[in-house]
């Protein structure tokens, strides 16, 4: 098992530029691709066909032709032969219902884990580790469990903000998941904030962007810093078994 993934926040900068932020880290992370495959099933006021209009002169920009699953007949085939996985922010819930429908969560994993490049935002990021159950979505559509495609060992929560607006009387994004690890105690979670990522390289976990970012567990928080090796918070048993 070697695994290679990259793991965004989020898709635009402050200026609005789609994927402009992370392009230094998109390049080498897909410096030997050629083709991938985009799933845009997060999208949801988004059409599949605008969505991927919207990300495929970005890769294309880099060599790489990007196909959507929306657009073949048989996706698990074009799934055999994609030599990246990209998978785009949106709607977790939504991602990973029509991924569940169309029976790809087993055929990506396995694909992801024997080391087909992976490109994630937002939700996409969200949908790497072993359940949702961290994303900041509404539910609204409802997916047959939570499971998600555990090649990563940790939970994600994107778009990690620690903005606590006056007069505001709900929990913070640390309270939730501090609740969360309440109920699963076993668990990790790293809060990734704007502009920042992961960068998997088999058990290799570094900290990329511009900003700290949260390490969460039932013991506490650790705050890291950008070029942080991670693993030995997040998987400290290892990485998921192939």
């Amino acid at each position: 098992m070697f695994r290679s993934l990259l793991l965004l926040s989020n898709s635009r900068d402050a200026d609005g530029r789609f994927l402009a932020h992370p392009r230094d880290a998109l390049a080498a992370h897909l410096a030997e691709v050629r083709s991938a495959l985009f799933v845009p099933w997060a999208g949801v006021t988004i059409s599949a066909d605008a969505y991927t209009a919207r990300v495929r002169p970005v890769f294309e920009a880099l060599g790489v032709a990007v196909t959507s699953v929306h657009e073949v007949a048989r996706p698990a085939d074009a799934l055999a032969d994609a030599e990246a996985v990209v998978v785009g922010g949106g709607n977790t819930f939504r991602l990973l219902e029509r991924l569940q429908y169309h029976a790809l969560l087993e055929p990506i994993r396995a694909r992801v884990l024997a080391g087909t490049p992976y490109v994630g935002w937002s939700a996409g990021s969200v949908l790497a580790g072993p359940t949702i159950a961290t994303t900041n979505d509404m539910p609204i559509v409802a997916p047959a469990g939570l499971g998600a495609l555990g090649v990563v060992g940790f939970q994600v929560n994107a778009h990690f903000t620690d903005a606590h607006p006056p007069g505001f009387r709900g929990e913070t994004r640390r309270e939730r998941l501090a609740e969360y690890l309440t109920l699963n105690p076993a668990s990790r979670v790293i809060g990734l904030p704007e502009g920042s990522w992961l960068t998997v390289a088999d058990e290799a976990i570094t900290l990329g962007g511009p900003h700290a970012a949260p390490c969460f567990t039932s013991r506490g928080v650790v705050e890291v810093e950008p070029g942080t090796s991670l693993a030995p918070m997040l998987e400290p048993d290892g990485a998921p078994a192939g």
